[in-house]
């Protein structure tokens, strides 16, 4: 009996000295590695991943995750409010919850909002973005929050360099100094792209010291003319830089994921053989500009994104989410997967709907960067102020699917000089839509600037109009109109409309609710619906 106690004892007392020795290991390694998430165990692991996970125009995506919680931002471009703060809790499932910018632009800047990075640092929530100084180049600047809905305060660029500046990422060394890590837009005008670090201090306001070079793109590769979106993270005593190369965007896209490696963070830095990772499959095209994050179980995933084959540039560049394994060698690889099966899939789930009977406007709603339209909502109505200038007043929705219908329902009102209506919109100069205005139902289009009026129809004057734009392989757009929402009009001998022009080489058509007149016209809607067809 007493040596089998014994026996026992001892066994229990080197399984807690191998528990204990585990986890300092695990915490030492941790810290080591640099990770910006905590450990705590999140809803459980994720097992079969539905793409895309961030359906419609969600380009350069970037993730964290604190706690239970993962929180992400993706690229604006010009469709304001700037950079959608997203929440998950099993990156599958994803809601706007808010935006870093949410009433205006940072004040030092002017267009091009581009690639935001979410970081999380002691306590801390930063996010690096990209935006075009006012009458100047391409810069990165940082805002922060101590809560990741925000609100954030812009603390301005961080770097500004003639060429452009664009990518931001922070990353502390084994030492624990911070660094920036950006991509010099050297391809801009013909020119290399280094990816360029440098010290910064904690308030992330200046740079310190001097800036040294990581690598830049190989023409002769399949990088071609840029390298850029980096995201950088140890593991197992190297720093490894996850980036893109090609060309990113539009009809002539080639983007795909390369990946280096270096035992310090100022290199020497040394290129995957195997490179690109990712560039396209049977569903997806383009593939680049993403983000690692770890999840409690320590598995590791890449959010990034992708064109979809069916929808290409009229969806646009969609969050995909793929898991990451490493290799014996220590390069890591795109784990095989049921995402490649499910990727692409147009969801029942994504339909959407609004009756206007919420008390503050849904975070998916977008208008143009710096024409922030006036709404109220009230009374189960959505009341839009009309304005002038280009397409007016515009609500927009991104598209989700590449063959759908949009409904809206408008009260009509006497008053003579407004427009309004649903359009499909590519930007404020490039649109086609069908609009009521003085007892006439109106099919326009919009390109370069330059509007036109392919058709009118005479229409008495009714309490509410209904409208209705059918879109067939993002492409090819046909209006109706209806006084009850159920039997339908169209315009006789007319085509459907050829959309190929819309979308601009960064961005993907949105679905609008526009109102054109005097500010003091305004118009109310009540319902804007979306689904698959």
């Amino acid at each position: 009996m007493y040596r089998s106690n014994r026996l026992k004892n001892s066994n229990w007392h080197l399984f807690l000295i191998f528990s204990i020795s585990l986890m300092l290991f695990s915490c030492a390694d941790q810290k080591s590695d640099n990770a910006k998430e905590d450990t705590t165990q999140d809803t459980g692991a994720l097992d079969s991943i539905r793409n895309p996970v961030l359906q419609g125009d969600f380009a350069d995506p970037s993730v964290v995750r604190v706690g239970n919680d993962y929180w992400a931002t993706a690229t604006s471009s010009e469709w304001a409010p700037l950079y959608p703060i997203l929440h998950s809790t099993d990156l599958q499932n994803w809601e706007i919850v808010d935006h870093v910018f949410p009433d205006g632009l940072p004040e030092w800047s002017e267009a091009h909002y581009w690639a935001p990075e979410i970081a999380y640092d002691n306590g801390e929530y930063y996010i690096y973005y990209t935006a075009k100084k006012k009458d100047g180049p391409l810069c990165v600047g940082v805002a922060s929050s101590d809560n990741p809905k925000g609100p954030y305060k812009d603390h301005g660029p961080i770097v500004c360099q003639e060429a452009g500046a664009i990518d931001g990422f922070q990353i502390r060394d084994d030492q624990g100094k911070l660094f920036l890590i950006w991509k010099e837009d050297g391809n801009s005008r013909g020119e290399p792209t280094p990816m360029w670090g440098q010290e910064m201090n904690e308030a992330r306001t200046e740079l310190l010291g001097e800036r040294f070079e990581l690598f830049r793109n190989d023409p002769e590769t399949w990088e071609g003319n840029l390298v850029e979106g980096a995201y950088l993270l140890k593991k197992d005593g190297y720093y490894y830089t996850f980036y893109s190369g090609d060309a990113c965007c539009g009809r002539g896209c080639t983007y795909g994921i390369g990946v280096a490696r270096a035992k310090n963070l100022q290199g020497p830095w040394e290129k995957y053989q195997d490179n690109p990772l990712k560039r396209e499959n049977e569903d997806w095209k383009c593939a680049g500009h993403g983000s690692m994050v770890q999840s409690a179980d320590g598995r590791y995933f890449f959010l990034y994104h992708a064109y979809s084959k069916d929808g290409f540039v009229y969806t646009g560049r969609q969050g995909l989410l793929d898991e990451i394994i490493w290799g014996e060698d220590g390069w890591p690889e795109f784990k095989e997967n049921n995402t490649e099966k499910l990727a692409g899939k147009e969801r029942d789930s994504s339909k959407v709907e609004y009756m206007f009977d919420a008390d503050e406007l849904s975070q998916n709603w977008q208008w143009p960067v710096g024409n922030k339209p006036n709404f109220t909502l009230g009374d189960n109505k959505l009341t839009l102020e009309a304005k002038p200038d280009k397409l007016g007043a515009v609500l927009a929705h991104r598209s989700l699917f590449s063959t759908y219908q949009a409904v809206t329902a408008i009260e009509n009102d006497t008053v003579s000089n407004i427009q309004y209506g649903l359009a499909a919109i590519g930007d404020e100069n490039n649109a086609l839509g069908i609009s009521y205005t003085n007892q006439q139902i109106i099919l326009w289009k919009a390109q370069e600037g330059q509007t036109v009026i392919i058709a009118r129809s005479d229409k008495n004057f009714t309490p509410k109009t209904f409208f209705k734009v059918e879109v067939s392989n993002g492409e090819e757009y046909t209006f109706f109109w209806s006084e009850d929402g159920e039997n339908w009009q169209g315009f006789k001998d007319i085509e459907p409309l050829n959309g190929f022009y819309l979308p601009p080489w960064d961005r993907a058509i949105r679905i609008g609710l526009i109102s054109k007149g005097e500010p003091s016209l305004q118009v109310d809607f009540d319902l804007f619906k979306m689904s698959p067809k």
